[in-house]
């Protein structure tokens, strides 16, 4: 099989210079359906008609200073709207890159904000280790120009052609894929969505061997409302998730594509080909990845574990980025520390206090079930939001971690609610890591990645209500396991389905599913902003 992994087609989306903040060549073009191939269309003919293109009509807000203050130099690249030169900065000689975009070809509005909103995304991830610096955004008459870090190390592409075999070592792929991760973790805290990882799209910042990676390219990137979906395809070919072909994507869509992405580094081959753009999407949708072929047999069973969990067709299913640098593959040899909060950890805090009593009993059942190594990931997350590692959670660590979940933003009294309502259970103002565990268990991942386990640790949660073993929970031993008193009958209702006043297991492991269910689609908060106005 050939190696063209930069020629990944676009699905449909704007497209942006690859060579945005680096000294990299020109990208591949994307697909006839390229939705700012049909704007280019759009701006052919409106300048036939006489129309002034909207860019031309537009005043960004960005400063007007640009050739005073920076002097262009040699080109680096060049996409459908726009070029990129090396730029020197005049009043201290620093050289960066700079994204130069035709007004001219702004034709339609959606162009403008495509622009907007990629000046807002580098400003919102400014300050990430690695994420392209973004220093500033200009404008005069004739053209937009972002200003950003110059990384002159290369494509991760051209390296990973450039190794033997065109695959790297185990140790050298996870130091790469953790930096990934790491970009997607802090995109998805924002409420943004890549939508377009893949090798190209990651530069180092200098020729070193152990330089740096740089995310640079964000032209697809975009702005979600918690609980939301999108219903647009976008992406390209080798690196899209099932759930984006079947248009109801979200963050998990950028996990699925550093899947793809580790699956190369460590193999040299891409997990699902096919000689047209048709036959690769049913490859994605249908079959699973190969690691019968060589050199499968000789990499560890980590690794394979670690790209098994990222290629999960079931979003649900799949692991978060924040849960991805917990997996031991990635750890070994890492900065392990340097674990972000979890997007998915916060919703679940959230949806906690909205379940029924017996659902939160049946979670801390559940949770008590497992051990260390099973709760590595979610340990991560507690030591995280544990900022004085007292082993308890505050309620000012619980709204210092609520406040980095940019869309929702919770704040005063909903964070106290959250810390003391039901996850506090025994109400000394602390959440400890067996009530935090509770709240924060994704059972659906539980469920998919390993069947049998699932059985027995459900099993064993069912039992500590079931106390003469005859295979129901009965409101008497209900009342025993929770020490509540009054009418026991309305924490049944909700699992009883059968409605014969008990609960079987079947009920009892339904319950559970439910919760992971309905926190991973949590409605928009009441009165959330436009998450593109962040």
């Amino acid at each position: 099989m050939g190696l063209c992994f930069s020629c990944a087609i676009k699905v449909s989306g704007s497209s942006s210079s690859n060579a945005a903040a680096a000294g990299g060549g020109q990208q591949c073009q994307p697909a006839a359906q390229n939705r700012k191939g049909k704007q280019e269309e759009a701006a052919a003919g409106r300048r036939a008609g006489g129309k002034v293109p909207c860019g031309k009509r537009t005043d960004f807000g960005y400063d007007k200073d640009f050739q005073s203050r920076y002097a262009i130099g040699k080109l680096l690249g060049h996409g459908q709207f726009g070029y990129t030169f090396v730029a020197t900065n005049k009043a201290n000689g620093e050289r960066v890159a700079v994204k130069r975009i035709d007004k001219n070809k702004m034709v339609l509005p959606i162009a403008v904000e495509d622009v907007k909103r990629e000046v807002k995304i580098l400003k919102a991830l400014q300050g990430h280790e690695n994420v392209v610096h973004f220093h500033n955004a200009f404008e005069d008459d004739s053209y937009v120009y972002i200003v950003m870090e110059l990384c002159e190390g290369g494509e991760l592409l051209d390296r990973i052609l450039a190794k033997k075999d065109s695959r790297y070592s185990e140790k050298d792929a996870a130091i790469v894929v953790r930096q990934m991760l790491k970009v997607a973790a802090e995109c998805h805290l924002h409420g943004l969505v890549h939508r377009d990882m893949k090798p190209e799209n990651f530069l180092f910042k200098s020729k070193k061997e152990d330089s740096s990676l740089k995310a640079t390219d964000f032209g697809l990137s975009d702005f979600i409302n918690p609980g939301k979906r999108f219903h647009d395809i976008v992406g390209s070919a080798y690196y899209v998730a099932p759930e984006v072909l079947k248009r109801r994507s979200g963050p998990e869509s950028d996990v699925w594509s550093i899947g793809v992405i580790t699956y190369i580094l460590l193999s040299g081959r891409r997990p699902f080909w096919d000689k047209t753009e048709d036959g690769i999407f049913r490859e994605v949708l249908k079959n699973k990845p190969d690691f019968r072929r060589k050199p499968w047999p000789s990499i560890s069973s980590s690794a394979k574990d670690f790209v098994n969990k990222l290629l999960v067709k079931d979003p649900r299913a799949r692991l978060t980025a924040a849960q991805a640098l917990s997996h031991p593959w990635v750890r070994e040899g890492g900065d392990a520390s340097e674990i972000p909060l979890d997007i998915s950890v916060l919703h679940y805090m959230r949806q906690f206090v909205k379940y029924s009593r017996f659902k939160q009993f049946a979670l801390r059942a559940l949770a008590s079930t497992l051990n260390e190594d099973e709760l590595a990931a979610l340990r991560d997350q507690f030591d995280a939001i544990d900022v004085d590692k007292n082993n308890a959670i505050s309620l000012e660590e619980m709204r210092h971690a609520l406040a980095k979940d940019l869309p929702w933003r919770l704040k005063g009294p909903r964070v106290q609610e959250i810390l003391q309502a039901q996850i506090d259970t025994n109400t000394d103002g602390l959440v400890d890591f067996s009530e935090f565990v509770a709240a924060t268990l994704h059972v659906h991942q539980l469920v998919e990645h390993d069947s049998e386990k699932w059985q027995s640790i459900s099993q064993a949660a069912f039992n500590k209500f079931d106390v003469d073993g005859d295979g129901y929970i009965t409101p008497e031993e209900l009342r025993m396991h929770t020490g509540l008193k009054g009418s026991i009958n309305p924490l049944l209702e909700e699992a009883d389905i059968d409605k014969d006043g008990r609960i079987s297991l079947d009920e009892f492991r339904r319950l559970l599913k439910t919760a992971s269910m309905s926190s991973r689609n949590v409605p928009t908060p009441t009165g959330a902003s436009n998450p593109q106005k962040l």
